[in-house]
């Protein structure tokens, strides 16, 4: 029977946090590294909790080379070859920085790539962190692929989603998952909530999951729906243990694609002097602004590129879109850590860890003075 919920469900826009008395002088005392110990996997992992999503545009060697300094972690996406992968990690082992593959996933869906999966992950313990990423994590299957990798690999690290709800988050740990994804249809170039009408707002779908997930001694990871490094700081704020970015890293040199030029006219033009003293407008300005692509990997152009086509018995969830270039991803982690040290600053936490411990939220229905324009 049909059921409609009158609870009320937030999303990122729909809260600011409420500043308190602190004992931090300047946001440089936020200390934004956190040692993760889990559930399964025997180690710990000192992080800042950022994470590069496994998508074809945004999990790549290159993004990895550059979050790992900053202690962020890359989720390479599913369409390297095994040579490609185990060639990079046993370079990147040989690097100055010896724990540079703790920031470093491996990913698999449930289908084709299993056979590479279990090859690589026997391949030693330097391959030892996985993100099992399919939309829907609520099928069967995929319990049950995940009781398996946790029996033939014990001592790796399992990252798996995607959910929105409590019960499947805790029946994804208590099966063998450190880290649970959180997020349906969040994503900027995701179309899932548009095509299915299933999804549910970010904030309130992390709240659940991370309050179910440190229950049963696991973990969450919120992905998708990050605009700001403000949303990011909410996501940590609402319990998210780690949070997936993929748009905002999107668009960098190190992010896949080729930078794309186009021509634009302005609003201004040239002028010059004629004999007379008089003023002549000449041809108008135009200006070149660079981008890159972004697409969804349930789109038209991902299955297109990487399986294809599109099945049959599927359509489309994702969109294509073009990101103003941003230039190296350094930049764009280095403004959201300075956020999020500036928001443990306004709330009085020191530690990434105490962010949940020092929130609270307002309800709101404006952010933003938007009087000038968004910014």
């Amino acid at each position: 029977m049909t059921q409609i919920r009158d609870s009320i469900e937030l999303d990122f826009c729909d809260v600011l946090f409420r500043p308190k008395r602190t004992t931090l002088n300047s946001r440089s005392e936020a200390d934004v590294i956190r040692e993760y110990k889990f559930k399964y996997y025997p180690k710990t992992i000192k992080s800042c909790g950022i994470m590069a999503a496994n998508m074809a545009t945004t999990g790549t060697f290159d993004m990895n080379d550059v979050l790992q300094k900053y202690k962020a972690i890359t989720c390479l996406h599913k369409h390297y070859t095994e040579y490609e992968i185990k060639n990079y990690m046993t370079i990147n082992n040989m690097d100055d920085y010896s724990d540079h593959n703790s920031y470093t996933f491996i990913s698999t869906g449930l289908k084709d790539d299993k056979e590479q999966l279990f090859r690589l992950l026997q391949t030693g313990s330097q391959i030892d962190k996985i993100c099992i990423d399919i939309a829907n994590g609520y099928i069967p299957n995929l319990i049950n692929f995940v009781k398996e990798v946790r029996e033939k690999f014990p001592k790796s690290l399992i990252m798996v989603g995607n959910v929105v709800t409590g019960d499947m988050t805790q029946d994804l740990i208590l099966n063998g998952a450190d880290i649970v994804k959180v997020g349906i249809g969040p994503g900027s170039v995701c179309t899932t909530r548009k095509l299915t009408g299933v999804g549910r707002p970010q904030l309130s779908a992390i709240l659940e999951c991370a309050d179910a997930a440190h229950g049963v001694g696991g973990l969450v990871c919120a992905d998708g729906g990050c605009t700001c490094a403000g949303d990011i700081a909410k996501a940590f704020g609402a319990g998210a243990d780690f949070v997936m970015l993929g748009g905002m890293f999107a668009g960098t040199d190190e992010s896949a694609g080729e930078i794309i030029e186009k021509m634009y006219r302005t609003n201004e033009y040239k002028y010059h002097y004629l004999t007379d003293n008089s003023i002549e407008s000449d041809k108008p300005i135009f200006e070149v602004k660079k981008f890159k692509q972004f697409y969804g990997m349930s789109s038209q152009l991902a299955q297109e590129k990487h399986f294809g086509g599109m099945a049959n018995y599927r359509a489309s969830e994702g969109k294509v879109v073009e990101i103003p270039y941003k230039g190296s991803v350094e930049n764009v982690i280095q403004e959201i850590l300075g956020g999020i040290r500036s928001t443990m600053s306004y709330i009085g936490a020191k530690r990434l860890k105490d962010i949940p411990k020092c929130t609270t939220f307002y309800r709101v229905n404006r952010q933003l003075n938007e009087v000038f324009g968004k910014s």
